[in-house]
């Protein structure tokens, strides 16, 4: 037999709340009276008739009278699946009731093999009651599981809703039953942990997927106990399908069993909990964990029943199931658990809600006409699995104590009556046109990206091949221009050369002439000398006179003569050979060709002068031939003089061509380089033309902007005139004026003061408003004229309501700003305000105004859309935080400052946004409130700087944060060490909670230390309020070995 702690309820760390209400009062038992009127019709002897269930063409948005009956046991199916069955659990009994019972006998006994349980009445009388399961209190964890979830799971896996609840006492193990997490035994774990393994280990992550909600129904408020900031969450009903949700509560998607745990633990902590007379760890709330499922059933279920049409289209199908696992809060009688003071209330509003759930189950068992579904919140969610489309099971707990009698046979009763419930089980299948949807846009958008990768290439092909043609014909057009200067130029040189040629010619003609004449002459001097030696033999009577004497000297004379003669022809013949090279070498003698003339002129100078002087010698030969001789000398020694004057000639001939050369390969390459120079600054040339065309086109553009831009602006500021000027014509005239709210005046003249008079009278609803409760008549009034505003503003239209915050009008610019922050403090309408500019508008006014009035209504408003985590984000992005810590630093007015620290408190829950607030003075402004030394003043900062730390503490637990506290560089921790023991119970518990979260921090460790932080961990933990908090500041001493030194020390 299990131990009595086997069964108690798991101990949970409580995490406060910071929304808390108050609602009307509703004494006793109210659920077991309700449930014992219809005692009789439960006897074993009851043969009512089964009443039939709904049909399947049933409307599909449900009524308010379920179409799901109940029928009599004697003629009811065990097989039907849409039946709600119902098991019963026995808790093993503890110490406390060996202790209290030593004088009771038991008043249950359990025949688990018929599925019966006796209930003793007194010692004579007993009444047995059948159920679909019976365990006893050895029953496991595993088997609870697998006979009353397991089928829901399954069904919840094949696309059908379902239910799994506990309903029971007080301290009877429904929250052990469901919610046990098995940390240290997995054979523990309860219901809960149990189906999202199997729904994980029956599911595929690249298909399907699961998404977890956790909420808790806490005095008639719904809670998210995943973001404790999202409170008092309204219900939506779908017009069309009659499906209730809740659109504000967080939805996460499920990776992994791990991940799961780790939500459970969070929901857990932030779950309300107290201590009674009945059990230390007593739920206040009703816990509801919303499972939902999408499978993906295309190409994989071949055993479900697919439709025809998504075999013939081939379109995706996707099967939506969703899973309720509730755990009730216990229903106690007041004088028994000892409830008082905010105990007693939550106690109150326990018990109504569960006799609502009362009424509801005696109603579908008794086929009522009128199902009272929206008498609670519970019934209201609880709608789909009593009387709906859902797999109901339920599972009663009871204790073994006859001192709980009343509450033991109310419980039973409650079960009997819903094993009469049968619900229309429905599939929930249906194209999968998200999916469809997706895989179509990503199609969609690779065409298109590739389509426009595509036409980029072309436009760079064409650009390219543009670019290449624009080159190709400079290059042609330079080149044919440089080919025609080339031609016109070759053209010139081939006439100055022809002519050259020409004058060349004439030249050599002119030689050979010369040279022919010569050589005649070189043939009259040989006959000359032939003569003459005829001349000798002649006259050699004569001149053996003169032998004797001058023979050998005219001998000599004669042959010498005779050699130089000879020599000369042989240099003549030198020359003329000269002559024909110079002929063929006169391409690269263009130049000299002057000279050279020059020269053989000069030398036929000296040719007839020695042909003069030889005419002369052969004349006066007889009488002179000294003379002769001498001459013949002189004329020797002249040719040699000559000879050496044309040698000098040649080598500066020869060294002129070479420098020629030298200079026309220097002025080659200084073309080549001018030729390059000239296409560089071409090419920039038409790069520079190109950028001026693209500045001249961006300009135009630029203008066409500004032009619009002013046109837009005129526009705006006419229209802006043209509505004050509508609504000072509708102040004063008193005639009937057909305007855009087609209203008379005196309608809109009412409707404007009625609602200034709400707006003055209501309180400002922001997201900032402290946790003090208020009463039921006080809420209904806000209600109410939230109504009339809403009223108002749909005749007039928000669009309109908005355009007023810039009016130059003081009075209608506070009345705007007025009704946009009460539609503000709804979630519904925050949605719209921002997308018509609200939020911009609220900016603007906290940046240019100066009114208190407007600076503290609008810090309200943006307070109120600081709640939702995009309007967070578009707030950051638009320096919402500078313009808050501006207002701050401007005011001194408790209230103003009241609402900019709200908006602050909730801007700093996000932990994305944490560097940012740091940067634009958000932390520090939020800080420097606190000297106001208003108590609602510093319970915002408390609030701000406790969610700060809240999200800093989560980002350390979840890996991707690391560091010391940003708060500490602002002084954070000094005031909180100042003020962990205050007056104000809500500052101190929100202080106490800041430090235990800081302490967790390994890097704040020094900080503490020094500061005498550990102190006061040492304070909270023995003298803390709250028994979380004291384990919590425990816990953080015993992991932190620096904090055991520093208690140590003296």
């Amino acid at each position: 037999m299990a131990t009595s702690a086997g069964l108690r309820a798991t101990q949970r760390a409580e995490k406060p709340s910071y929304h808390q209400q108050q609602g009307h009062s509703h004494g006793g038992n109210s659920l077991t009276t309700s449930l014992n009127n219809g005692y009789q019709s439960l006897r074993p002897k009851d043969n009512r008739p089964r009443s039939s269930s709904s049909s399947s063409s049933a409307s599909t948005r449900p009524s308010v009278t379920p179409t799901s009956r109940s029928r009599s046991k004697d003629t009811e199916d065990d097989n039907d699946p849409g039946r709600v069955r119902v098991a019963v659990r026995l808790r093993p009994k503890n110490a406390e009731d060996l202790l209290s019972d030593a004088d009771f006998t038991d008043c249950i006994e359990l025949q688990p093999e018929l599925k019966r349980l006796k209930l003793q009445k007194n010692n004579w009388t007993s009444e047995s009651y059948k159920f679909d399961e019976v365990f006893t209190e050895t029953a496991s964890q595993k088997r609870v599981y697998e006979v009353v979830a397991k089928p829901v799971v399954e069904s919840v896996l094949h696309g059908y809703n379902g239910t799994i609840m506990a309903y029971g006492q007080t301290g009877t193990g429904k929250t052990y039953t469901l919610g046990r997490l098995g940390k240290k035994d997995s054979s523990e774990r309860g219901i809960m942990v149990r189906a999202l393994e199997d729904i994980m280990d029956n599911i595929s992550l690249a298909s399907d997927s699961v998404e977890v909600s956790y909420l808790q129904l806490y005095m008639e408020s719904i809670q998210d106990l995943l973001a404790p900031e999202k409170s008092s969450m309204l219900i939506n009903e779908d017009p069309r399908t009659g499906e209730v949700s809740l659109p504000g509560a967080s939805m996460v998607k499920v990776q992994d069993l791990p991940q799961f745990l780790e939500l459970l633990q969070i929901g857990e902590a932030n779950r309300h909990a107290s201590n009674t007379k009945l059990n230390t760890e007593s739920s206040r709330s009703h816990a509801i964990l919303m499972v939902s499922v999408r499978r993906s059933i295309h190409g994989k279920m071949e055993d479900e029943t697919i439709s025809e049409r998504n075999e013939e289209r081939d379109l995706p199908m996707v099967r939506k199931s969703k899973l309720l696992i509730v755990d009730l809060a216990g229903s106690e009688r007041l004088d028994k658990s000892g409830s008082e003071g905010h105990l007693l209330e939550e106690a109150k509003f326990i018990n109504l809600s569960l006799t609502s759930l009362g009424k509801c189950i005696n109603a579908l068992a008794e086929n009522s006409p009128h199902i009272p579904t929206r008498d609670s919140k519970l019934t209201r969610l609880l709608r789909d699995s009593f009387g709906g489309s859902a797999r109901t099971s339920l599972i009663i707990t009871i204790g073994p104590s006859a001192r709980h009698y009343a509450e033991t046979s109310g419980t039973i009763m409650f079960g009997q009556r819903a094993m009469k419930i049968v619900n229309t089980i429905k599939l929930k299948e249906e194209f999968d046109y998200e999916s469809l949807c997706r895989k179509l846009e990503t199609q969609v958008d690779h065409l298109t990206s590739e389509i426009e990768r595509q036409q980029k290439l072309r436009e760079n092909d064409k650009h390219e091949l543009e670019k290449q043609l624009r080159e190709c014909q400079n290059s042609f057009s330079e080149e044919r221009q440089n080919l025609v200067t080339k031609s016109e130029f070759l053209e010139k040189e081939n006439t100055r050369l022809e002519l050259e040629t020409e004058e060349v010619l004439t030249e050599l003609k002119s030689q050979k002439e010369h040279t022919a004449l010569m050589n005649n002459k070189i043939a009259e001097l040989e006959m000359s000398l032939k003569l003459l030696k005829q001349n000798q033999l002649e006259n050699s009577a004569y001149q053996k006179v003169l032998a004797d004497t001058n023979q050998k000297v005219l001998a000599d004379t004669t042959q010498m003569y005779e050699r130089k003669i000879a020599e000369f022809i042989k240099k003549l013949e030198v020359e003329h050979a000269k002559s024909d090279s110079s002929f063929e070498q006169l391409d690269a003698m263009k130049k000299i060709l002057s000279d050279h003339q020059r020269e053989i002129q000069q030398l036929e100078t000296q040719n007839s002068i020695y042909q003069k002087a030889l005419a002369d010698t052969t004349q006066m030969y007889e009488k002179k031939i000294k003379e002769l001789t001498k001459q013949l000398e002189e004329e020797h020694a002249h040719f040699e003089g000559m000879q050496q004057q044309l040698d000098l000639a040649n080598r500066p001939l020869t060294q002129n061509l070479m420098q020629e050369q030298e200079e026309i390969s220097e002025l080659t390459m200084k073309l080549q380089e001018t030729y390059e120079l000239q296409e560089s600054t071409m090419n920039e040339l038409q790069s520079l033309k190109s950028e001026c065309k693209d500045q001249i086109q961006e300009k135009a553009m630029l203008s066409e902007e500004l032009s619009a831009m002013q046109e837009k602006l005129s526009a705006e500021e006419k229209r802006r005139k043209i509505i004050e000027h509508e609504l000072v014509k509708l102040k004063k005239s008193v005639a009937q004026n057909e305007n855009e709210f087609g209203v008379n005046e005196n309608e809109f003249g009412n409707k404007i003061s009625f609602l200034k008079e709400n707006i003055n009278k209501g309180s400002l609803t922001s997201g900032s408003s402290s946790s003090s409760h208020k009463s039921n008549p006080l809420r209904d009034t806000q209600f109410g004229q939230r109504a009339t505003i809403a009223k108002i503003c749909e005749e007039v239209g928000l669009q309109k309501i908005i355009q007023l915050l810039a009016s130059e009008d003081l009075d209608v610019q506070i009345h705007a700003v007025k009704v946009v922050a009460n539609l503000a403090a709804e979630d519904i309408n925050q949605e719209h305000i921002v997308e018509e500019g609200g939020l911009d508008a609220l900016l603007t006014l906290l940046r240019t105004s100066q009114n208190a009035t407007i600076l503290r209504v609008a810090s309200g408003a943006i307070a109120n859309l600081a709640m939702n985590e995009m309007n967070q984000d578009l707030i950051m992005s638009k320096g919402g935080a500078q313009l808050l810590a501006k207002t701050a630093s401007m005011t001194d007015d408790p209230q103003t400052l009241r609402m900019v620290a709200g908006a602050l408190a909730n801007l700093c829950g996000n932990e994305k946004l944490h560097m940012m607030l740091k940067e634009d003075g958000g932390i520090k402004a939020l800080l420097g409130m606190v000297k106001s030394e208003n108590i609602d003043v510093i319970i915002q900062v408390a609030r701000g700087i406790a969610n700060f730390v809240k999200c800093e503490t989560r980002g350390i637990s979840q890996g991707h944060r690391r560091g010391r506290s940003l708060l500490l560089e602002d002084g954070a921790l000094e005031w909180l060490i100042a003020n962990s023991n205050t007056t104000s119970a809500l500052t101190r518990r929100y202080v106490e909670l800041t430090l235990c979260h800081l302490a967790q921090n390994e890097d704040n460790a020094r900080d503490f230390i020094s500061s005498g932080g550990v102190l006061q961990l040492v304070r909270i933990s023995n003298e803390s309020s709250r028994e979380d908090i004291r384990n919590l500041a425990k816990k953080t001493l015993q992991l932190n070995p620096n904090f055991q030194t520093a208690v140590l020390e003296p």
